[in-house]
């Protein structure tokens, strides 16, 4: 719990990930933006193992006709370190929207136009119509876009969710772990655990400080310095109290960990907890009164690639439907509405809409069975703040490093 947190190599939010392979791809005639001869033209892609997989590209190379595929699994951190040193062995970043400042100031992204992407006229709203609620910049549309008339992207998302809290359901009622102050109550002393990417942990704790009346910051993810000295102040005075059973980075770890009962409430991905489930061991995902944490993650078609159009064709088959449904039932959502002509409409009732399972026991969802959390709708209603990229990042950095050497 005393390494060091280097900025270059940061943690991934989604690091480790696992993707089930559950669900056929290949549902025929996934419309995709054919803008150049794509037979001669390759498509290298570079990004967490969430979406960088051999039977999706293969199927992406199926269906748009290039002449090969290939893939690197990489965290994002690993992913922007060879980027930005120059590397052009690669035509995509499948890229968490948090970073794509650093592409950007550096001039390494090609925008895409929406008029490239034959899908996108299904992309839901999320992604084109400011919530009111949330300053402009501090969500995802505020991230995503190179023009304000939303006519190129950035980024073409492709996965998303909205993050909560673990939570063993055998020792935490409902109530007790429905909200982020649970994971610092001294009642779970010794078994809550923190998860040790900055950004995410940092604005966690502002939002338990905030429910306390220790703070009242208004974009938990954009924190000032006086913010982040004070939010630093409470994380390490709970790690010298005991608080934390683990900080915890990694996919495998968080399962072990909550599955172990040797956490018993933590910050999660809805992933692993289903994961836990599936072991048939106790675990809940929470609904937290102050809101969920927010982030997608798309394709970024890079600067330097001589394969613009199978990139550009790559980004819209994502949002063609089939290359989606495997990350709906980890637990993700796509950006598109697609996905609801080619899943299953029992399977994506449950997954999108808050309906009860139907059908045969799967990796520990059983008849009756309902999402943690509800609909799509429901929690996307409930967004505290999207992951972002802070303005005093290096201070943050600075001050987290301090947190872990205490």
């Amino acid at each position: 719990m005393t390494t060091r947190f280097d900025p270059s190599r940061r943690h991934a939010l989604a690091q480790g990930l696992a993707l089930g392979a559950s669900g056929a791809l290949l549902p025929a005639g996934a419309a995709l933006a054919q803008t150049g001869p794509l037979a001669k033209q390759q498509l290298r892609t570079i990004g967490l193992s969430v979406t960088v997989q051999e039977r999706i590209l293969s199927d992406f190379k199926a269906k748009s006709g290039v002449a090969k595929t290939t893939g690197t699994a990489a965290t994002f951190p690993d992913a922007q370190t060879r980027i930005l040193s120059g590397a052009k062995d690669f035509d995509v970043w499948e890229i968490i929207a948090e970073r794509l400042p650093a592409l950007v100031m550096t001039k390494n992204v090609y925008p895409v136009p929406t008029a490239a992407l034959k899908n996108w006229g299904n992309i839901r709203d999320t992604f084109t119509r400011p919530n009111a609620k949330l300053p402009a910049k501090a969500q995802i549309t505020g991230q995503i876009w190179a023009d304000a008339a939303q006519t190129s992207l950035y980024m073409v998302p492709t996965v998303y969710n909205y993050d909560s809290i673990g939570y063993n359901p055998s020792v935490l009622s409902a109530q007790e772990a429905d909200s982020w102050t649970a994971l610092f109550d001294k009642k779970w002393k010794g078994r809550s655990g923190l998860n040790t990417d900055p950004l995410i942990a940092i604005g966690q704790a502002i939002l338990a400080m905030n429910s306390l009346g220790l703070s009242d910051v208004k974009n938990p993810g954009n924190p000032g310095r006086k913010e982040i000295d004070e939010a630093i102040r409470f994380l390490i005075a709970k790690k010298k109290e005991g608080q934390f059973r683990a900080l915890w980075g990694d996919f495998g770890e968080l399962v072990n960990l909550l599955a172990s009962g040797e956490m018993v409430v933590c910050d999660a991905w809805q992933p692993a907890v289903m994961a836990v489930k599936a072991q048939g061991r106790p675990c809940k995902y929470a609904t937290p009164k102050e809101g969920y944490r927010a982030w997608a993650i798309g394709v970024t078609v890079l600067a330097t690639t001589p394969h613009r159009e199978a990139a550009m064709a790559y980004a819209d088959y994502w949002l063609s439907g089939p290359p989606a449904i495997t990350v709906s039932e980890q637990g993700y959502y796509s950006p598109s509405t697609n996905i609801k002509q080619v899943m299953a409409p029992e399977k994506y009732a449950f997954w999108y809409e808050g309906a009860p399972w139907v059908g045969a026991p799967e990796r520990g969802i059983r008849e009756g069975d309902l999402r943690d959390g509800g609909s799509l709708a429901q929690r996307a209603a409930q967004v505290a703040y999207w992951h972002q990229w802070p303005d005093a990042y290096d201070y943050l950095i600075q001050k987290w490093n301090e947190f872990l050497t205490a």
